[in-house]
């Protein structure tokens, strides 16, 4: 049998209090202890990614080593390119990671120099012919933050006007409208599986309703 005690006040976290519509405030950093980094260790590099050994010790002294896949240092964009106000453009291509093709946003890694904005602008380009004259950043994603240092924006393009990049895709990308009003059937695709292209359009959803 399972028994439950209270817990020492010592260790115990004073969580801020909710404040707006269910929204929490981040915890003050004098509340929360981070880990103490005590090694670091490239352990390996292709050239895409890069494995670092981390050591760490806790606050109560534990000690423990892991391992993370070093992203990019510029980071990515994911955007949301509304034809009108209820039109995104998709855009279906292969995806090695999973040996399929994948219905999901137009995305792809921050080039040096650029910022979210202007990378946004250059991936919609290069991959569904269109540019725009509003970008507004909605949210900084984040991949497996466990194991992946990587941040992704979300990136919602509104007045699109047609221009065209060319992008370095090894075959032709299809562009795939899709009426949000219709969400619920495109929740179901069963190639519909990227979960930051999920969580952008609910944001999204929330901004232009």
């Amino acid at each position: 049998m399972m028994r439950y005690t209270s817990v020492p006040a010592k260790f115990q976290l004073k969580w801020p209090p909710l404040t707006g519509a269910g929204r929490i405030d981040p915890i003050p950093d004098d509340v929360v202890t981070k880990p103490k980094i005590v090694s670091q260790q490239l352990i390996a590099e292709t050239r895409l990614f890069r494995v670092e050994q981390l050591g760490l010790e806790f606050s109560n002294g534990e000690k423990r080593v892991y391992e993370r896949l070093l992203g990019g240092k510029t980071g990515s964009v994911l955007v949301i390119p509304m034809l009108d106000d209820e039109t995104v453009l998709l855009i279906r291509e292969y995806s090695a990671g999973s040996q399929d093709y994948q219905l999901a946003l137009p995305k792809g890694r921050m080039e040096p120099g650029e910022d979210p904005l202007q990378a946004a602008n250059r991936e919609m380009q290069e991959e569904v012919g269109y540019a725009a004259r509003e970008l507004e950043i909605l949210k900084t994603f984040t991949i497996a933050p466990a194991y992946i240092q990587h941040h992704t924006y979300a990136i919602l393009a509104r007045d699109l006007y047609p221009q065209q990049l060319v992008g370095d895709e090894p075959e032709p990308i299809e562009v795939v409208p899709w009426k949000l009003s219709d969400w619920d059937n495109l929740i179901a695709q069963p190639d519909f599986t990227e979960a930051r292209s999920i969580a952008a359009l609910c944001l999204a959803r929330n901004v232009l309703t």
